[in-house]
């Protein structure tokens, strides 16, 4: 009589392992997952570009002058990108640097004190301006869009209503010949010879901002709270980052780039015409969004609005040195805008592509 045997337990073949892991992403992948590569090879293609065909831009002179017209962009863009980060931006920065700029020479002139008292106030007026677009958003919960928008229609229409009412013009009276003036103009609006070219001291403090924010962003627990915010407020505050303090506080700081740049054009111009601003803003978050910051927030670097500032100030000045119509500045503006997001968007999914 015949016995059958019975099979044991089937036994699983192991899966393949595949191809052997590295542990690490390729250097090409790890560098296009750091928002500013994008926007430095854009600057790097606009300033061979610009060199080519506008033989001027090779001047020192006049790259001077392109970085001074970059710098005035950046300084803001730099506040701007770091809200932009956290989640939130601010329609209300380019009028803001006209009304700090309005406050501190009618407190000057109006009230004759020294020229550092008008920069004190304005200083206040800024960080309260902030401050109040921070509070409206955290306690009411409305987009930023609505807050600020409705922030930029009151601060444009009381910059020319107010000055008109106090000077009787549409700008103000001339303040260089009043105490303080000279001390002030040095720390705004001064400029120093490098190698016989005249180099405009916004460029050194744009330089300085964006190594104090990178520093913030890359090396201190606020640089983690700002980009915890905007990514997801709600997982931020589960694990105990203050959202209110961050938000209201990145609001503040784009109030003290309104004040710094305000008293550039002050102490540059002795004079301040209220209508001007109006569309900056624009200008400002387009730098931060060139440089790799995504209006969703929660991405993004300090270096790439800088990179993102010259592009601006490195179209501005190179059409007029080529001798082309400068009227189709804005034109580029929406190209190199355009552009940049398509160049961001493909650079995100190539750096997470496995």
């Amino acid at each position: 009589m015949s016995t059958t045997g019975q099979a044991g337990p089937a036994v699983a073949a192991p899966p393949d392992p595949g191809p052997p892991r590295t542990g690490r992403r390729p250097l090409a992948l790890r560098l296009l997952a750091r928002p500013e590569v994008g926007v430095l090879l854009g600057a790097a293609a606009v300033l061979v570009f610009f060199l080519v065909t506008a033989p001027p831009v090779r001047d020192g002179g006049s790259m001077a002058n392109i970085l001074y017209q970059s710098s005035t962009i950046g300084i803001m863009a730099l506040p701007v990108a770091l809200l932009m980060i956290g989640g939130e931006f601010d329609l209300s920065a380019g009028v803001a640097v006209v009304t700090s700029a309005l406050t501190a020479s009618m407190i000057s002139y109006q009230l004759t004190m020294n020229v550092w008292a008008g920069v004190i106030v304005a200083l206040v007026v800024s960080l309260a301006v902030g401050l109040f677009n921070g509070w409206m958003l955290v306690r009411t919960g409305l987009p930023s869009f609505l807050v600020t928008l409705g922030t930029f229609l009151i601060l444009q229409g009381a910059n020319l209503a107010v000055t008109k009412w106090v000077t009787g013009n549409v700008a103000t009276d001339d303040i260089s010949d009043m105490d303080g003036f000279g001390q002030a103009e040095a720390l705004f609006a001064s400029s120093f010879d490098v190698g016989g070219v005249q180099v405009k001291i916004t460029i050194v403090w744009w330089l300085v901002f964006a190594a104090l924010a990178t520093w913030v962003l890359l090396r201190t627990k606020y640089g983690n709270w700002i980009f915890a915010v905007g990514g997801n407020k709600e997982s931020a505050r589960a694990v105990g980052v203050p959202v209110t303090f961050t938000k209201i506080s990145l609001f503040m700081l784009v109030g003290f780039g309104a004040w710094f740049v305000g008293m550039h054009q002050l102490f540059s111009f002795n004079t301040v015409q209220s209508g001007e601003g109006v569309g900056q803003e624009l200008i400002y978050i387009a730098a931060a969004v060139i440089g790799g910051c995504l209006l969703t927030g929660g991405h993004g670097s300090a270096i790439g609005p800088v990179f993102g500032a010259f592009m601006f100030g490195m179209v501005q000045q190179g059409i007029v040195y080529a001798g082309w119509n400068p009227d189709w500045f804005k034109t580029f503006l929406g190209v190199m805008l355009l552009g940049a997001t398509l160049i961001n968007l493909w650079v995100r999914r190539t750096a997470t592509r496995r």
